[in-house]
């Protein structure tokens, strides 16, 4: 479309993205944007038309070999107008080399590997349910864990070390984190909770099998009594699609996990009980 410019974002065009995320019924945290910008302050581009943005997209880059790409929202005015692959494009070339993942809307799928370049692997599924219960003995706020160990733990369960993401994220105002370690001081799982525009969300939740998620999840929700919750399981993982079934927590969304390469590098789905965010990974 003749006029648009792509740019990078400035710290406050993240917040923006943010609420157009908010917009399209995402959900995000209250505070996401704050750990977003950290991650890449550079990883956020914009499409503008007479100086007024009509689209946004996030390409983080975490290390130098992996990006993650998400906040994917075209202004409803200006979309099939060509505005969405350009601004992709454009903001793809911040990846450079890096293998790339995003969780993209699952009716988009065939564009996304089509025009995009991009490979299905798996998918996941959103879960509504509601908070209560008590705090189960043996569990150790995520603060009082050596961080060096929370980073490496991260990092064997995410394509990337993100220490000055992780940072932010266990840190940040609204959110709150368990861990469960064993009589060695070992992490054998852990998970943060974070106010949201609706409700709450768990994520990451990392675990070393079902029970060791099962106590972790129970210690998060046990503060948010009556209120609602959601948890973004990675459908191959069949004791997490069981954890939510056995809590009869209901289906809400669905995102599609893709790659820019038919073979990255795996992750231990079966640790993993909770992605931390659709929109950064």
């Amino acid at each position: 479309m003749a006029g648009v410019k792509f740019r990078v974002m400035t710290k406050e065009g993240v917040a923006v993205a943010v609420s157009w995320a908010a917009s399209e019924g995402w959900n995000p945290g209250l505070r996401d944007a704050a750990c977003f910008a950290v991650a890449d302050p550079e990883g956020f581009f914009c499409a503008e038309l007479d100086g007024k943005i009509v689209g946004m997209v996030s390409v983080v880059n975490y290390d130098d070999r992996f990006s993650f790409y998400g906040l994917f929202v075209v202004d409803p005015v200006y979309r099939a107008k060509g505005i969405g692959m350009q601004l992709y494009r454009f903001a793809m070339r911040h990846a450079g080399t890096r293998v790339v993942a995003c969780d993209g809307v699952v009716a988009m799928v065939d564009k996304y590997e089509k025009d995009g370049g991009l490979f299905l692997h798996y998918n996941n599924a959103r879960y509504e349910g509601i908070g209560g219960g008590a705090v189960p003995e043996g569990l150790t706020p995520v603060q009082d864990v050596d961080f060096n160990m929370l980073a490496d733990y991260d990092a064997a369960h995410f394509p990337a070390r993100r220490e000055r993401f992780l940072r932010c994220w266990i840190a940040q105002k609204g959110h709150y984190g368990l861990a469960q370690l064993d009589g060695d001081g070992k992490i054998l799982g852990y998970g943060i909770r974070r106010v949201c525009h609706t409700g709450h969300k768990i994520g990451p939740l990392f675990a070393r099998d079902r029970a060791t998620a099962d106590m972790i999840l129970d210690g998060l929700v046990a503060g948010i009594p009556g209120e609602q919750f959601y948890l973004d399981i990675p459908v191959p993982n069949a004791a997490a699609v069981a954890l939510v079934q056995d809590r009869k927590m209901t289906p809400v969304f669905f995102t599609a996990r893709l790659y820019s390469t038919p073979d990255p590098v795996p992750l231990p789905l079966d640790e993993i009980f909770g992605v931390t965010s659709f929109e950064l990974g």
